[in-house]
């Protein structure tokens, strides 16, 4: 015969166990709802911080940016053979005006010639003394999630232009991508290239260790300074110091 308080103990350790079950549940859809933001609590580990922007900030007040603890940014120049974000020259230029240590990115195209993209990204940047070094931009658009291409081809092309962007600008280019193309392309093969990794929910800390250089930890941010037509502004943090981050700088 059960005693009663034995059936009283395990009808209170069910009620517990649900309930931690719950609310792990419960914040577990928080999280990837974005109604609560974890990252903000992983990044205080990383005061190096930094944006990436494109024409969906429209213009951006550089000094208003820089005000904000803001160390570092990536602007987009580029994307495939032709395409040449409307507000780069601007953002280009008057980003130069302040201390932030800029970067132009260019968006890999799965469709186009790598020696093609890569005379486009050099003629629309030119140099990069004291910048950041090049980075392609590799994920996913319109039907290629759902489609993926031959992963021999595109590391093939994706290599060709990471050596065609190094051989003219001396540094080894970064590579930003998403864990669903780094899963398939970048992972084991690219792994001596600096990673900059989209992570908004937690810390890649968690799955890839410490083989990331910069993490995009927010598609959510909000800072006073920019008048485009989305409100939100991508955040980024550098895995190091602002010293070692300026050495990273392209010297010639």
């Amino acid at each position: 015969m059960n005693h009663p308080s034995k059936r009283f103990d395990k009808k209170i350790i069910f009620i517990v166990l649900t309930t931690l079950l719950c609310l792990m549940v419960l914040s577990a859809i928080l999280v990837f709802s974005k109604k609560i933001h974890l990252n903000n609590l992983f990044i205080t580990s990383y005061p190096v911080r930094g944006v990436d922007v494109s024409h969906y900030q429209g213009t951006i007040n550089w000094t208003s940016i820089e005000e904000q603890n803001i160390s570092f940014a990536f602007i987009k120049a580029t994307e495939g053979s032709s395409y040449v974000d409307s507000c780069f020259s601007q953002n280009w230029k008057n980003v130069s005006n302040t201390s932030i240590l800029a970067g132009a990115y260019h968006f890999f195209s799965f469709d186009s010639a790598p020696s093609t993209q890569a005379s486009h990204y050099i003629e629309t940047v030119g140099p990069l003394l004291e910048k950041l070094p090049p980075v392609i931009d590799v994920e996913y658009y319109g039907d290629k999630e759902d489609s993926p291409p031959d992963k021999n081809t595109v590391t093939a092309n994706l290599q060709e232009l990471l050596n065609l962007l190094e051989e003219y600008y001396h540094v080894k280019p970064i590579i930003y991508t998403t864990y669903s193309v780094y899963d398939r392309y970048i992972k084991g093969i690219f792994d001596d290239y600096p990673l900059w990794i989209r992570n908004v929910y937690y810390t890649p800390n968690l799955d890839i260790g410490n083989r990331w250089t910069f993490w995009q930890y927010s598609d959510m941010g909000k800072l006073n300074g920019y008048t485009g037509e989305e409100p939100f502004i991508d955040l980024n943090v550098f895995h190091g110091t602002l010293e070692e981050l300026q050495k990273y700088t392209v010297s010639q």
